[in-house]
């Protein structure tokens, strides 16, 4: 796929916070049915968003990683900062598919556009610099966005995802990433904004797998091609640092059970065989 048709995949076909024109105005409708809306009201009325905060740079709009800034992990000493937000819980799958069989066809279609404009809204927000809200707003929206509406679902999971890495809860806008992917698989933006949310908690691992993904759908996206040089040397280092670990806290191990016989684990020397790469033990007394 070349970066055009990536690109027409993530901004044209469905408009996520950063490409979506200015809301001009959100258009009032009496049509939805008003005990719905108070049914959801009152399910989320003491619901809120806890995450440990830790500093993420944010972008005056929407980027491709959600105004995470290049990547790299930005230490911050977040063990007393909580970032509590309005609600986010939304109904699930099935609290929303029971609800949906008392809708007729036309108020399907009344909710589908009426989650589109609130997700207008909740755009407008977060380009206002009114994250808080917006994920008030993208929540309004799941809660009558048709279930089968899979994409235009995935797009609010990753606009709300943007929103909470604006208010520096990484852990949740993953739980909001993972939802928008699995709902749209091809949703680079979200990936992307997983992939470098990975990365700033640590999971270099996971990340690659996300960026590997990014580069299968849009070989265009520079994000994808530096990290595949960038971050398996980071991998290996920390493996070889644990496997460095684990030997220590074996020898250590070892030394304690050997003691009581007079010996200790230099009495015993392990020897590779460059042909099979098994390894023999040899005891010097």
């Amino acid at each position: 796929m070349s970066q055009a048709q990536g690109k027409n995949h993530s901004d044209d076909e469905f408009q996520d916070a950063l490409s979506e024109p200015p809301l001009a105005s959100v258009t009032k409708t009496s049509t939805l049915n008003e005990q719905i809306i108070e049914e959801i009201v009152e399910k989320q009325s003491n619901l809120k968003l806890n995450d440990d905060a830790v500093k993420i740079e944010a972008d005056d709009e929407l980027g491709a990683a959600g105004g995470s800034g290049d990547g790299e992990n930005n230490e911050t000493d977040s063990s007393d900062k909580k970032t509590e937000s309005p609600i986010d819980v939304e109904l699930s799958i099935e609290e929303l598919r029971e609800l949906q069989k008392d809708w007729t066809s036309e108020e399907v279609e009344q909710n589908k556009e009426k989650a589109n404009q609130l997700k207008l809204e909740g755009n407008e927000l977060f380009k206002n610099d009114d994250p808080e809200r917006a994920i008030k707003i993208y929540t309004e929206a799941l809660n009558i966005c048709p279930a089968d509406s899979s994409k235009e679902r995935a797009v609010l999971y990753g606009n709300r995802a943007a929103a909470k890495i604006k208010l520096e809860a990484r852990k949740s806008a993953i739980s909001d990433c993972c939802k928008a992917i699995e709902l749209w698989p091809e949703y680079v933006r979200a990936l992307l904004r997983r992939a470098k949310l990975y990365e700033q908690e640590e999971r270099p691992d996971e990340a690659l797998e996300d960026y590997k993904r990014v580069y299968e759908i849009d070989p265009g996206q520079p994000d994808a091609r530096e990290a595949q040089i960038r971050l398996p040397p980071i991998i290996n280092a920390r493996n070889e640092k644990l496997k460095t670990e684990m030997m220590s806290s074996l020898k250590d191990l070892g030394n304690m059970i050997l003691k009581p016989f007079g010996l200790s684990t230099t009495n015993f020397q392990m020897k590779q065989d460059p042909n099979s790469g098994s390894y023999s033990i040899n005891f010097n007394q």
